[in-house]
Formats: C-alpha cells, structure tokens, sequence
C-alpha cells in the first residue's frame, strides 16, 4: 500500500532550531518522503516556517539544499557506522556491525529506501545530488577496503566492492518487499565474502 503523502505539514510538529537547521529538516523529511524533484521549493519553505530569502541566503538554489539535505544524511550515517564499529573489536565483526547497524536504523523510521539511490534515480548526471550520492558511496566503499585491508584482504578494493553490492541489495530488497528482515541474510553474505577474501 503506498505510504501516504505528508502534504498536510499543518499537522505535522513544528520545527524548532535556526532557519538552516529548520530547512534541512523540512528538506530531509519531505525530500525522503516525496521524492527531491516532486517537492517544490514552497512546500520546504512552509515547512519549515522560513521566508523564502532565507532559503535562498542560506544555500543559494534548490539544488545546493539538496546537496546539504544528502550530505547531512552522510554525516549522520557516518556517525551509526562510527558508534556500531566501537562496540567490536576485529575487522569482521566491524562489518557484520554496519549491517545489524543500518538495519536497526531503518526498522526505527519511516523506511523509503537509501536515499542516495533514490535521489541520484531522479537526477541527471553531474548534478548536486549525484555527486553528493557519489561521495557517499567512495565513502562506504573506503570504510569495507579499508577493514579489508586491516584483516589482510588479498584484494581489498574487491571485497569492498562485493559488500557493497551486498549492501545495496540488501537495501533495495528491504524497500522493494517491505521487510528489513533480509538484512539478516545480508549479514550472513557479508561474512561469507569477508572469510573469502581474507583467508
């Protein structure tokens, strides 16, 4: 059944913060929810309570609060991943933690997908959520070679790669099917391709 649209924001908790802080969010709740290219400008803007200067004196086009809408998700991925690593000690374990991690993560929201895939499907080449979907994933794909490579990965640019496609199945699958349960057998997969490459 298709999630219903948040169109009606008077219903919706007010935001509080500065008017870029309100912007991101109004920015990552409609954005994620509805699509970057299906939600104009108007509607962020009364979302998040601003005048419409101020969206344009804070990120200069729609385009760049996109960009800061993609990026902010980065930053707060960057941070589960981080504090799911710290609780593990070895390499393998670091993985299998980014898993169970990013599955608790949509179980508790309002699961739509990976937003870098999603916006980076509406957008045309070069554009600033493609590229700011790009750095996201060198990112990810930096942070498996680079446990790779510490568990002494043969081939650590390869293992990245096949977590990563682990990954993004898993991702799809979970959006397609309605069920972040396959995280559980994308664990499985990953530890497999990890044991693999660094026996």
């Amino acid at each position: 059944m298709e999630t219903k649209r948040l169109a009606k924001t008077s219903q919706a908790s007010p935001l509080t913060g500065s008017a870029r802080e309100r912007l991101l969010a109004a920015a990552s709740e409609l954005f994620y929810a509805e699509g970057i290219h299906t939600v104009g400008i108007d509607r962020v803007i009364e979302r998040a309570g601003v005048a419409k200067a101020s969206l344009y004196n804070t990120f200069g086009s729609k385009d760049e609060l996109i960009r800061a809408y993609l990026q902010d998700r980065h930053r707060r991925t960057e941070g589960r991943v981080a504090a799911a690593m710290d609780k593990v000690s070895t390499p393998r374990e670091k993985v299998l933690a980014i898993f169970e991690a990013q599955q608790a993560y949509f179980e508790a929201s309002n699961f739509r997908g990976c937003a870098f895939m999603n916006a980076s499907a509406e957008s045309a080449p070069g554009s600033a959520a493609v590229q700011a979907s790009d750095e996201y994933r060198e990112w990810f794909r930096a942070v498996f070679r680079d446990l790779g490579a510490q568990a002494g990965a043969k081939d650590p640019d390869d293992l990245a790669r096949r977590l990563q496609l682990i990954y993004d199945g898993a991702a799809s699958s979970a959006r397609m099917d309605r069920n972040t349960a396959v995280f559980v057998q994308a664990r499985e997969l990953a530890g497999l391709a990890f044991d693999a490459a660094t026996a």
